[in-house]
């Protein structure tokens, strides 16, 4: 008997069957208007975007547009590129403009479905953001892609690592710009470290389209992007605690693999007491359980990490004497990744490398709260359903399955599970030969860089041709991943999500052309490209006929998404392929969800070497599994963001504050606030309301006015006068304050002051939100503990944060008030020390701001050198004197300073 629901599904479809059906009569519209498209010529293309961004200045909604837009971009794309886009690549477009995930099989070109939603969206001229997972995606598809935009009329930018800054200013003012998460992500960051406006990168957060947004969203969303800075060096302490780790035995930790955590015994800790005193780093009559032992304690658990938690050339490689982290997802590696909290220093001393000192945080974000930054946030990728759940609870984003354009006809086979890998790894190879004889080309997937040399050594061997793309054959990818669909051809990869590079059946022609072309330069590049199409559709035949692209995975990956992007390279626009996943009881996921029943039963069985069980109720038992670990890890991102979102509403309001700074001419008004606010911070400490006069702290009050504002004023006097109460005092001490800086200006000169008030203002924020991230990080590492008293952790570190926030606006408020009360002209030997010391704090602040941008999530970016640059010398100004500030003229702050050094003004006489 069928259920309420199964009922419902047949009479009215699935929601996602009713999204689809919704947007036919817009594809109509779209389809209606193409033969008046057609029609124009290309300059009367532009022509239509020029009248659209009138229609859209003047409040038409997007909505409206969209047919007429869409039509015209599809003819745009038509003329471009030559690719006229299906119904079903518009209709990724509509929900991709509605602020959707559009979830579109491999192969479907999703790379010129956005270009309809981007368009419409960046006729508002706030730009429009297309965020890819890699930097040659990035620049591929902003050069691919720009054809169109151009034959609209529109521009195009590319954001990539240690790009010049004027080029990336123009990249962001383009009306599309392409660029990777993590590069925008920092970019965010230094925004709001920079000292001038005209200095800011990212104009508007308008609209995102994130491709391989599970990736980008889900994956990299467990750790925040970190700018950072040098701190102290303790290489010798890491170095001797990884003298002890290899001295452990079983019983003195315990290993979880499914939360992968490391905690130590009772009998391991009276082990490393023991050591470390032996080693003078536990001082004699400590213990590890003092607070004093705090730091200790942290580097003996990363030590004990380092060995038992990462692999190496699974969890990293040793490139250069230096060590690579590689994506677990994609495989990559991520040069200028570091892990934080001392791990990568404890894995560094572990496999003998130089130890790079740690870091202190001077900027972070999450990539949860920096794309929730934007209006209207969209993503596309192969695999978004199995985290549905997650996109609308973290994101507001719903997941909509865009049908194919061709029936999807590759066959899934169940999966195979053996007992051992040995087994599993001969049945794989006999898999791979059967189909090689064929001429069916072979793409086998693996979870790890070992796994992959094992079988690059096993298909050796047996005198098998193949390539192999991990993490060590990064720069040839996108030959290697085009070569993947050749006829008889069989390809080793670690990980295939994001690959960017499709598989096509024969092999890639535009990848075939090149080649061609590079190697016979003599002859007509369009008779070459004849001549390889003409032979690349015999191939493509015959890859058809022996089956279509065969993926074998070797193991299954801890979420369903990643098997399933895997599986996706096959079988796509309607081509014939297979799919199956060779396992075994040894295999990670099998051996932690419990395969020792399993075994125990299989052996009752009798099940003989070399055979395997092939089952549906295996791959669902498997899928659970599955889901388990997905479930898990979705709470550890929730939790870590439920712990973000306070610190992200802190940042925004110190983000903001710096903006509103930056932007003011005048800040007077802000700082006469600030001085008035301490006053009545003193007055209320040393005089309190309702308290009579012989119980006031007159002397203190008076002490602190000098030190905090620099007046010296009688208040023990005023206080002693008839009917003068604390109101009195304060409105005394406010004029006296008032009068004080008023004649500060006045020796400076107006305008001076107010650049002087602007510079104290944001290095003084800067350094106090500095303090406030490193408390707030040992908050959190501690908080933790409070489960214990039955208290929440959350809610204690949400009361915590709150609280230290205040104390630090209230310090700020503080800090700029004396700063402001203590400058002064200087003579020209102070300002000559000034100077270079300035000029060595910016050039600090410039290295962490010019940070390499290539680190990923939980980095912490060693600074790359920046020094301030003169120009060439030039001529002083006419009747320049150096001790006088009336004959500089009136530069502006960036330009050449009027002493003739060719330095910018505010790196030369222009600093304070």
């Amino acid at each position: 008997m069928l259920g309420i629901g199964t009922i419902a599904k047949k009479v009215f479809g699935t929601p996602n069957d009713r999204k689809i059906k919704a947007t036919r009569p817009v594809i109509d519209q779209i389809n209606a208007l193409e033969p008046e498209f057609e029609k124009l010529s290309d300059e009367e293309l532009i022509g239509k975007t020029r009248e659209f961004q009138e229609r859209a200045r003047g409040g038409e909604d997007l909505d409206k547009m969209l047919p007429e837009a869409f039509a015209n971009c599809r003819e745009a794309a038509k003329r471009a590129l030559g690719l006229r886009a299906f119904d079903v690549q518009l209709m990724g477009g509509v929900f991709l403009h509605q602020g959707n995930i559009a979830e579109m099989k491999t192969g479907e070109g999703k790379t010129l479905v956005a270009t309809f939603p981007a368009y419409l969206n960046a006729l508002s001229g706030k730009g429009v953001h297309i965020v890819t997972v890699n930097d040659y995606l990035a620049r591929r598809d902003a050069e691919w892609m720009g054809k169109v935009y151009a034959q609209l009329g529109m521009t195009t930018g590319v954001v990539y690592p240690q790009q010049p800054e004027d080029e990336k200013r123009v990249a962001y003012k383009a009306d599309v710009t392409y660029a990777t998460n993590n590069e925008l992500g920092f970019d965010y960051l230094r925004d709001n470290m920079r000292s001038e406006l005209k200095d800011i990168n990212q104009r508007y957060h308008n609209f995102a389209i994130v491709d391989e947004v599970d990736s980008i969203l889900v994956d990299e969303a467990r750790t925040p992007l970190i700018i950072s800075g040098p701190s102290q060096d303790r290489s010798e302490l890491y170095r001797t605690i990884d003298r002890i780790i290899p001295e452990l035995q079983d019983e003195h930790y315990k290993l979880d693999e499914k939360t992968k955590n490391v905690t130590y015994t009772d009998e391991g800790n009276e082990f490393l007491e023991e050591w470390l005193r032996r080693y003078d780093i536990l001082p004699e009559g400590q213990n590890l359980y003092d607070p004093e032992s705090t730091t200790i304690v942290h580097h003996v658990n990363q030590g004990l990490k380092a060995h038992k938690l990462f692999q190496k050339d699974k969890d990293y490689i040793v490139r250069n004497g230096e060590i690579v982290l590689i994506d677990e997802f994609t495989g990559r590696m991520m040069h200028g990744r570091r892990l934080s909290d001392g791990l990568h220093q404890a894995i560094e001393a572990k496999e003998d490398c130089e130890i790079q000192p740690e870091n202190v945080t001077l900027a972070s974000v999450t990539f949860q709260n920096y794309f929730r930054l934007y209006d209207k946030l969209a993503g596309m990728t192969g695999t978004a359903a199995t985290e549905a759940e997650e996109f609308q609870e973290i994101y507001g984003l719903g997941v909509v399955e865009v049908p194919t354009n061709l029936p999807v006809v590759r066959e899934d086979d169940h999966d195979q599970v053996y007992r051992t890998g040995r087994e599993k790894f001969a049945a794989v190879i006999e898999a791979i030969k059967e189909a090689h004889e064929k001429g069916q080309p072979v793409l086998v997937g693996t979870t790890s860089i070992e796994k992959s040399e094992i079988l690059n050594q096993m298909l050796q061997k047996e005198g098998l041709p193949h390539n192999v793309l991990n993490a060590r054959q990064h720069e040839q990818e996108a030959q290697i991943v085009a070569d993947a669909g050749k006829l008889g051809a069989i390809t080793i990869a670690t990980n295939m999500a994001g690959r960017g590079t499709d598989i096509k059946l024969g092999g890639n022609v535009e990848f075939k052309v090149m080649e061609a072309i590079a190697a016979n330069g003599h002859r007509d590049p369009e008779e070459i490209r004849a001549e390889i199409e003409a032979l690349h559709k015999d191939e493509e035949e015959a890859v058809k006929a022996a089956g279509g692209l065969f993926v074998l995975a070797t193991e299954r990956h801890e979420s369903r998404r990643i098997d399933n992007q895997l599986r996706g390279r096959s079988g796509r626009q309607g081509d014939p392929g297979r799919s199956c996943f060779f396992l075994s009881l040894e295999d990670d996921l099998m051996r932690i969800f419990g395969s020792e029943r399993l075994d125990a039963m299989l052996g009752k069985l009798g099940m003989k070497e070399g055979e395997a069980i092939i089952h549906p109720w295996v791959n669902k038992s498997l899928e659970r599994a599955q889901a388990k670990v997905e479930g898990r890890n979705f709470d550890i991102r929730k939790q870590l963001l439920k712990f973000d979102d306070v610190m992200n509403d802190q940042r925004k309001v110190i983000f903001g504050q710096r903006r509103e700074i930056m932007e003011s001419k005048d800040l007077s008004e802000i700082v006469q606030d600030m001085r008035h606010q301490v006053i009545d911070d003193l007055v209320d400490q040393y005089m309190p309301k309702k308290s009579y006069a012989d119980q006031w702290e007159t002397e203190k009050l008076y002490a602190a006015a000098i030190e905090n504002l620099g007046i010296d004023v009688q208040v023990m006097a005023w206080a002693e006068e008839e009917g003068v109460d604390d109101d009195d005092v304060r409105e005394r001490l406010y004029k006296a304050s008032d009068e004080f800086m008023a004649q500060k200006a006045a020796d400076f000169g107006a305008e001076n002051m107010r650049m002087i008030e602007k510079q104290i203002l944001l290095q003084t924020i800067d350094g106090k939100w500095r303090e406030h991230l490193l408390t707030l990080e040992h908050l959190r590492s501690v908080v933790g503990f409070r489960g214990y008293a039955q208290r929440d952790p959350l809610n204690e570190y949400k009361n915590e944060a709150f609280q230290l926030f205040e104390g630090m606006l209230d310090s700020l408020r503080t800090d700029v008030s004396k700063k402001l009360s203590q400058v002064r002209p200087l003579s020209q030997d102070e300002q000559q020390a000034m100077m270079q010391q300035m000029m060595a704090q910016q050039k600090a602040a410039d290295q962490a701001i010019k940070a390499q941008a290539d680190a990923a999530p939980g980095a912490t970016v060693p600074p790359a050198p920046a020094e301030v640059q003169p120009s060439e010398s030039t001529e002083a100004v006419e009747g320049f004197d150096e001790t006088d500030p009336t004959t500089w003229g009136n530069p502006g702050r960036n330009d050449p300073c009027p002493c003739g050094s060719g330095k910018k003004f505010k790196h030369c006489h222009g600093r304070f």
